[in-house]
């Protein structure tokens, strides 16, 4: 199973390593990522393996909305079949 990580916010020193780390800690394994910084403006996607959480998934997806929220981000994390109905038409 997958999930996609969003991440935006004001582009700061250490934003991957911190959700990084926070994936490794939860047992999610980043299998893609892509970022961009738009002037001062930090966006992310993360494509994860959360096979091996060592959590449920939904206290995964609150302590990287908590991650979010201690560093002045926004981080959504969403189960990969849940964003791929959103997506579909």
């Amino acid at each position: 199973m997958k999930a996609v990580i969003t991440v935006t916010g004001k582009d700061a020193m250490g934003i991957i390593a911190k959700v990084s780390n926070q994936c490794a800690v939860s047992g999610a394994n980043i299998i893609d990522i892509s970022q961009s910084v738009l002037k001062d403006y930090f966006a992310m996607i993360m494509l994860v393996d959360i096979d091996k959480l060592t959590i449920n998934f939904t206290d995964f997806v609150d302590q990287m909305s908590a991650l979010g929220k201690a560093s002045g981000l926004v981080i959504q994390t969403m189960h990969e079949e849940i964003f791929q109905a959103m997506h579909t038409i």
